[in-house]
Protein backbone atom coordinates (compact mmCIF):
# COMPACT_ATOMS: atom_id res chain seq x y z
CA UNK A 1 0.00 0.00 0.00
CA UNK A 2 1.34 3.47 -0.94
CA UNK A 3 2.44 6.18 1.34
CA UNK A 4 -0.84 8.31 0.90
CA UNK A 5 -3.41 5.43 0.46
CA UNK A 6 -2.34 4.48 4.15
CA UNK A 7 -2.51 7.64 5.52
CA UNK A 8 -5.92 8.03 4.07
CA UNK A 9 -6.86 5.08 5.38
CA UNK A 10 -5.74 6.21 8.77
CA UNK A 11 -7.56 9.46 8.98
CA UNK A 12 -11.14 8.26 7.73
CA UNK A 13 -11.66 4.96 10.30
CA UNK A 14 -12.46 4.83 13.89
CA UNK A 15 -11.64 2.06 15.88
CA UNK A 16 -14.45 1.39 18.80
CA UNK A 17 -13.54 -0.72 21.88
CA UNK A 18 -15.45 -3.42 20.24
CA UNK A 19 -12.99 -3.39 17.76
CA UNK A 20 -15.50 -2.43 14.79
CA UNK A 21 -14.09 0.23 12.07
CA UNK A 22 -16.13 2.67 11.32
CA UNK A 23 -15.79 4.99 8.58
CA UNK A 24 -16.68 8.27 7.53
CA UNK A 25 -20.71 8.01 6.57
CA UNK A 26 -21.54 11.45 7.16
CA UNK A 27 -20.16 15.21 5.21
CA UNK A 28 -21.18 16.63 8.62
CA UNK A 29 -18.46 18.47 10.44
CA UNK A 30 -18.97 16.79 13.25
CA UNK A 31 -19.10 13.38 11.56
CA UNK A 32 -16.62 10.46 13.85
CA UNK A 33 -15.27 13.64 15.38
CA UNK A 34 -17.37 13.90 18.59
CA UNK A 35 -16.29 10.79 20.97
CA UNK A 36 -17.95 9.02 24.14
CA UNK A 37 -15.89 9.78 27.30
CA UNK A 38 -17.95 6.63 28.64
CA UNK A 39 -17.42 4.26 26.07
CA UNK A 40 -15.30 5.48 23.60
CA UNK A 41 -18.26 5.34 20.95
CA UNK A 42 -18.44 8.04 17.90
CA UNK A 43 -21.36 9.70 18.84
CA UNK A 44 -24.23 10.00 16.07
CA UNK A 45 -26.70 12.55 14.73
CA UNK A 46 -29.94 12.44 15.65
CA UNK A 47 -33.21 14.17 14.10
CA UNK A 48 -34.87 14.01 17.61
CA UNK A 49 -38.95 14.81 18.09
CA UNK A 50 -39.39 14.86 21.82
CA UNK A 51 -43.20 15.18 22.74
CA UNK A 52 -43.34 16.90 19.30
CA UNK A 53 -40.41 19.25 19.64
CA UNK A 54 -38.08 18.93 17.01
CA UNK A 55 -34.06 19.14 17.81
CA UNK A 56 -30.92 17.48 16.04
CA UNK A 57 -29.00 16.16 19.10
CA UNK A 58 -26.27 13.60 19.07
CA UNK A 59 -26.00 10.31 20.87
CA UNK A 60 -23.57 7.42 21.69
CA UNK A 61 -23.93 5.22 19.21
CA UNK A 62 -24.00 2.72 22.15
CA UNK A 63 -27.46 4.04 22.88
CA UNK A 64 -28.40 3.65 19.35
CA UNK A 65 -27.33 0.14 18.26
CA UNK A 66 -26.13 -3.32 19.90
CA UNK A 67 -22.44 -2.49 20.31
CA UNK A 68 -22.12 -4.84 22.84
CA UNK A 69 -21.07 -2.00 25.37
CA UNK A 70 -23.54 -0.98 28.02
CA UNK A 71 -23.88 2.79 27.82
CA UNK A 72 -26.06 5.99 29.59
CA UNK A 73 -23.80 9.08 27.91
CA UNK A 74 -26.23 11.73 28.06
CA UNK A 75 -27.62 13.00 24.86
CA UNK A 76 -26.01 16.61 23.55
CA UNK A 77 -27.99 18.85 21.84
CA UNK A 78 -26.21 20.09 18.17
CA UNK A 79 -26.17 23.74 19.34
CA UNK A 80 -24.59 22.56 22.80
CA UNK A 81 -21.57 20.87 20.97
CA UNK A 82 -21.13 24.61 18.75
CA UNK A 83 -21.10 26.44 22.16
CA UNK A 84 -18.68 24.33 23.55
CA UNK A 85 -16.37 25.10 20.57
CA UNK A 86 -16.66 28.84 20.53
CA UNK A 87 -16.10 28.76 24.51
CA UNK A 88 -12.95 26.32 23.55
CA UNK A 89 -11.01 28.60 20.84
CA UNK A 90 -11.56 31.72 22.33
CA UNK A 91 -9.88 30.21 25.66
CA UNK A 92 -7.23 29.39 23.39
CA UNK A 93 -7.29 33.19 22.10
CA UNK A 94 -7.57 34.12 25.63
CA UNK A 95 -4.54 32.55 26.87
CA UNK A 96 -2.03 32.67 23.65
CA UNK A 97 0.91 33.04 24.90
CA UNK A 98 0.78 30.19 26.54
CA UNK A 99 -0.33 28.33 23.73
CA UNK A 100 2.10 29.32 21.62
CA UNK A 101 4.65 28.05 24.06
CA UNK A 102 2.96 24.52 24.06
CA UNK A 103 3.06 24.65 20.25
CA UNK A 104 6.71 25.29 19.94
CA UNK A 105 7.45 23.11 22.39
CA UNK A 106 5.22 20.41 20.55
CA UNK A 107 7.10 21.18 16.95
CA UNK A 108 10.44 21.21 18.87
CA UNK A 109 9.27 17.52 19.95
CA UNK A 110 8.44 16.47 16.48
CA UNK A 111 11.39 17.53 15.19
CA UNK A 112 13.47 15.34 17.41
CA UNK A 113 11.80 12.18 16.26
CA UNK A 114 12.24 13.11 12.82
CA UNK A 115 14.03 9.90 10.87
CA UNK A 116 16.02 11.40 8.10
CA UNK A 117 19.58 9.70 8.91
CA UNK A 118 17.08 6.06 9.12
CA UNK A 119 15.51 6.43 6.00
CA UNK A 120 19.10 6.97 4.46
CA UNK A 121 20.81 4.02 6.33
CA UNK A 122 17.97 1.73 5.06
CA UNK A 123 18.23 3.01 1.39
CA UNK A 124 22.30 2.41 1.74
CA UNK A 125 22.04 -1.12 3.22
CA UNK A 126 19.20 -2.00 0.43
CA UNK A 127 21.50 -0.48 -2.40
CA UNK A 128 24.55 -3.43 -1.09
CA UNK A 129 21.92 -5.78 -0.46
CA UNK A 130 20.71 -5.62 -3.77
CA UNK A 131 23.92 -5.97 -5.19
CA UNK A 132 25.13 -9.17 -2.98
CA UNK A 133 21.39 -10.89 -4.22
CA UNK A 134 22.34 -9.82 -7.86
CA UNK A 135 26.17 -11.57 -7.30
CA UNK A 136 24.38 -14.57 -5.28
CA UNK A 137 22.04 -15.26 -8.18
CA UNK A 138 24.42 -14.97 -10.88
CA UNK A 139 26.73 -17.94 -9.05
CA UNK A 140 23.43 -19.57 -8.42
CA UNK A 141 24.28 -19.33 -4.74
CA UNK A 142 21.28 -19.62 -2.07
CA UNK A 143 20.26 -15.79 -1.69
CA UNK A 144 17.05 -16.48 0.20
CA UNK A 145 17.98 -14.37 3.30
CA UNK A 146 19.64 -11.69 1.59
CA UNK A 147 15.92 -11.65 -0.06
CA UNK A 148 14.40 -12.09 3.40
CA UNK A 149 16.18 -8.64 4.87
CA UNK A 150 15.57 -6.73 1.37
CA UNK A 151 11.43 -7.40 2.23
CA UNK A 152 12.06 -6.79 5.91
CA UNK A 153 14.03 -3.27 5.21
CA UNK A 154 11.49 -2.51 2.62
CA UNK A 155 8.58 -2.70 4.75
CA UNK A 156 10.94 -0.65 7.45
CA UNK A 157 11.66 2.26 5.31
CA UNK A 158 7.44 2.22 4.65
CA UNK A 159 6.86 2.43 8.11
CA UNK A 160 9.80 5.41 8.21
CA UNK A 161 8.08 7.07 5.27
CA UNK A 162 4.47 7.22 7.08
CA UNK A 163 6.10 8.39 10.37
CA UNK A 164 7.84 10.64 8.31
CA UNK A 165 4.45 12.05 6.47
CA UNK A 166 2.75 12.13 9.59
CA UNK A 167 5.28 14.18 11.31
CA UNK A 168 4.99 16.98 8.52
CA UNK A 169 1.21 16.94 8.84
CA UNK A 170 1.79 17.46 12.61
CA UNK A 171 3.76 20.30 12.07
CA UNK A 172 1.69 21.73 9.72
CA UNK A 173 -1.41 21.24 11.76
CA UNK A 174 0.90 22.71 14.68
CA UNK A 175 1.79 25.58 12.53
CA UNK A 176 -1.06 26.65 11.50
CA UNK A 177 -3.05 27.20 15.18
CA UNK A 178 -0.31 29.29 15.76
CA UNK A 179 -0.60 31.45 12.77
CA UNK A 180 -4.54 31.70 13.64
CA UNK A 181 -3.54 32.75 17.65
CA UNK A 182 -1.19 35.09 16.09
CA UNK A 183 -3.47 36.45 13.30
CA UNK A 184 -6.38 36.32 14.70
CA UNK A 185 -7.10 39.97 17.02
CA UNK A 186 -10.42 39.01 19.01
CA UNK A 187 -12.53 36.11 19.90
CA UNK A 188 -14.75 34.77 18.24
CA UNK A 189 -18.26 35.48 18.33
CA UNK A 190 -19.82 32.55 16.68
CA UNK A 191 -19.86 29.05 15.72
CA UNK A 192 -17.65 29.17 12.60
CA UNK A 193 -17.63 25.65 10.91
CA UNK A 194 -14.82 26.50 8.30
CA UNK A 195 -12.91 27.79 11.37
CA UNK A 196 -13.49 24.15 13.29
CA UNK A 197 -12.81 22.10 10.59
CA UNK A 198 -9.26 23.34 10.61
CA UNK A 199 -8.36 23.61 13.81
CA UNK A 200 -10.53 20.67 16.02
CA UNK A 201 -9.74 17.27 16.17
CA UNK A 202 -12.31 15.98 18.32
CA UNK A 203 -14.37 16.39 21.11
CA UNK A 204 -14.59 14.11 24.19
CA UNK A 205 -18.16 14.08 25.99
CA UNK A 206 -18.09 13.29 29.70
CA UNK A 207 -21.23 13.88 32.41
CA UNK A 208 -19.62 16.97 33.20
CA UNK A 209 -17.78 18.00 30.89
CA UNK A 210 -15.98 18.84 27.54
CA UNK A 211 -12.06 18.00 26.77
CA UNK A 212 -11.80 19.47 23.35
CA UNK A 213 -8.50 18.33 21.45
CA UNK A 214 -6.88 21.03 18.38
CA UNK A 215 -5.01 19.11 15.83
CA UNK A 216 -2.13 21.00 16.91
CA UNK A 217 -2.22 18.41 20.27
CA UNK A 218 -3.42 20.81 22.37
CA UNK A 219 -6.62 20.13 24.43
CA UNK A 220 -8.91 22.54 26.87
CA UNK A 221 -11.70 21.39 28.86
CA UNK A 222 -15.14 23.23 28.56
CA UNK A 223 -16.85 22.52 32.16
CA UNK A 224 -20.94 22.40 32.26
Amino acid sequence: MQVQEELIRRRVVHTSPNGKNRTFSSNHCFAQMIICGNCGEVFRRVHWNNRGKKSIVWRCVSRLENTGLFCDARTVPESQIEQVLVIAINQALCDKDAFLVTLQNNIETVIIYENDQTLAAIDKRLEELQTELLKLASSKADYEDVADEIYRLREEKQKAQLDNVSRDELKKRITDMGDFLRKQPTTITEYDEPLVRRLIEKVTVYEDKFTVEFKSGVTVDVNE
